[in-house]
């Protein structure tokens, strides 16, 4: 077992009988010590007093008054931010709990930070006994956003902040951004595509997300005489996020699906669908009510999927035994950022509104 994403607050949290996770004073404290929330030289009297007073007493209720005596407009804002999270976290006693409440509510009142924290440390829990370093790099895709590269055929996700830091800073920060400013040379990237020779390694480094998943799932080879030989590859990124998704909708549903890859809907009695992110959504829906779609949009799809309820008397009855399609797709931007709730939402569970 690998000790991965050290900074996700996994370790401060208590795990309940059904295996969800509790929020605990030192996992509250993490945030205190976060750059939104630490203290600076130009913090005043009152939010030193109330930084000290919440690492005593995460929990401990904080006045209005107390909030508006910060001198700082960015200062009252961040704690009033995390003051809200808080205590919603605290009300609904898991982070399981709170994340499903936030979405099912529709209407979400936390900075997307919280969400994705969220989701790091569920995913964490998830994937606790993993031993495969593609599918935590693939679960990464989960609560951080990815630049997307693709050459020859290749299909490459890179942590989209840290891609941008290299790019701006040459990854040295501030004295990066300097040299930059003074037109000094940089450090070359320092990122490399996960591969069975390197993943050792992804282990200790987890926290830096330094590694590039290979999206590519398909190889095709030209035989000549027009002969073309395709082959699936092993180790697809998008083979082990569908691993990484089937968990996902496992833990908070109670619902075995199996997902697979896939390159096109052949499907006329094609029923459900989700998209994995904003794009996706709007190029299904289009897809699915027959209208034109622009082939730049087309070319921007990453991959679609294949989702089957290992039961299909846990369906709604109006489409059980039927496939559900995911898709995942990169905006103009060459970025993608998922959204894990989609599919906590939207599967059409036997029941479910």
């Amino acid at each position: 077992m690998q000790n991965f994403w050290p900074s996700s607050g996994f370790s401060q949290l208590q795990i309940t009988p059904r295996g969800w996770l509790a929020p605990t004073d030192d996992y509250l404290r993490l945030f205190l010590s976060r750059p939104e929330l630490a203290l600076v030289p130009e913090s005043c009297a009152a939010e030193q007093a109330l930084h000290a007073v919440l690492l005593a007493a995460p929990s401990r209720p904080v006045t209005e008054a107390e909030l508006q005596a910060l001198q700082d407009a960015d200062a009252r804002e961040s704690y009033g931010l995390f003051l809200r999270f808080r205590d919603g976290l605290l009300a609904a006693g898991t982070l399981e709990a709170y994340y499903l409440g936030l979405f099912r509510s529709g209407s979400i009142s936390i900075a997307p930070l919280f969400i994705d924290l969220l989701a790091q440390a569920i995913l964490r829990k998830v994937l606790d006994e993993a031993t495969d370093a593609y599918e935590v790099r693939a679960a990464e895709m989960l609560f951080r956003a990815q630049r997307i590269t693709t050459q020859d055929g290749q299909v490459l996700a890179g942590d989209r902040e840290v891609l941008d830091m290299f790019n701006e800073t040459g990854g040295l920060g501030d004295f990066g951004r300097f040299l930059a400013e003074a037109k000094a040379p940089l450090r070359a990237i320092d990122m490399q595509v996960l591969t069975d020779g390197n993943a050792p390694d992804y282990w200790p480094a987890s926290d830096r997300h330094h590694f590039l998943l290979d999206l590519t799932h398909e190889i095709s080879n030209d035989l000549s005489h027009g002969l073309v030989f395709t082959m699936t590859r092993a180790r697809s990124g998008l083979t082990a996020l569908a691993r990484v998704l089937e968990k996902w909708v496992q833990h908070f549903l109670g619902v075995s699906v199996s997902i697979k890859p896939l390159q096109k809907i052949d499907d006329e009695a094609w029923r459900w669908h989700i998209g994995l992110d904003v794009e996706a959504t709007a190029l299904l829906n289009d897809l699915y009510e027959g209208r034109e779609v622009e082939a730049e949009r087309l070319q921007r799809l990453l991959s679609l999927f294949r989702l089957d309820f290992s039961d299909p008397q846990e369906m709604r009855a109006d489409v059980a035994g039927k496939p559900v399609y995911l898709g995942l797709m990169m905006n103009a931007g060459q970025s993608v950022k998922l959204k894990p709730q989609n599919l906590l939402l939207n599967l059409p569970l036997k029941g479910a509104m």
